[in-house]
């Protein structure tokens, strides 16, 4: 094969690439910025405030090393969602059923429908959990857009380097004269010889 049309393909193949990772990199950025906003709007229009520096709710070894750093803040971010469900809503769930889980507590419900106290403990411990399961999927949507953006910036860099690469081989194959061949030195090989 002539070395100048290997270039030529090979660079080619590059810019194809770089192409395609362009392409790839813009798509990631908009996915990261579209669940970045959907996350923030979402979490911002439920109007939840981790409590203000100093209050009483922070001072639990289970909550405030994990909520100290977002306190007076109103939630908005995925992070903050995961520390708010994991070390506060659980926390307090925690407590309220005596480390019980909302199956074990509604089974013992329904075992003693008369027991008002402990139905009301089921609605309550019910309606945490769904707020905290709601806070856990804004969590993990929001570690989709940062994974979104880390792969979107590898894309960018990987459409440079092709890019840098291919315009490499269309220099190298302007310097080639036609006859070049590409793996010339091969041809004129003389076979070993094997001596007895």
């Amino acid at each position: 094969m002539r070395r100048k049309t290997f270039d030529t393909l090979i660079s080619t193949g590059g810019l194809l690439l770089a192409a395609v990772l362009l392409v790839a990199g813009g798509l990631l950025t908009w996915a990261h910025t579209f669940i970045d906003t959907q996350v923030h709007s979402q979490l911002a229009a439920q109007q939840i405030y981790f409590p203000k520096a100093g209050d009483e709710g922070l001072k639990p070894k289970e909550i405030g090393p994990f909520l100290n750093q977002y306190a007076g803040q109103q939630l908005t971010t995925g992070d903050q969602a995961k520390a708010y469900a994991d070390h506060f809503i659980a926390v307090h769930i925690n407590e309220m059923t005596g480390g019980k889980t909302y199956s074990q507590v509604s089974a013992a419900a329904m075992a003693d429908p008369t027991n008002v106290k402990l139905q009301g403990t089921v609605a309550t411990v019910f309606k945490g959990e769904t707020l905290r399961g709601l806070l856990l999927n804004a969590y993990a949507f929001g570690k989709m857009g940062q994974i979104a953006f880390i792969a979107a910036i590898a894309a960018f860099i990987g459409a440079g380097l092709f890019l840098l690469l291919a315009a490499l081989g269309f220099v190298h194959s302007r310097r080639v004269t036609v006859e070049d061949e590409l793996f010339h030195h091969l041809g004129s090989r003389t076979p070993a010889t094997v001596e007895p």
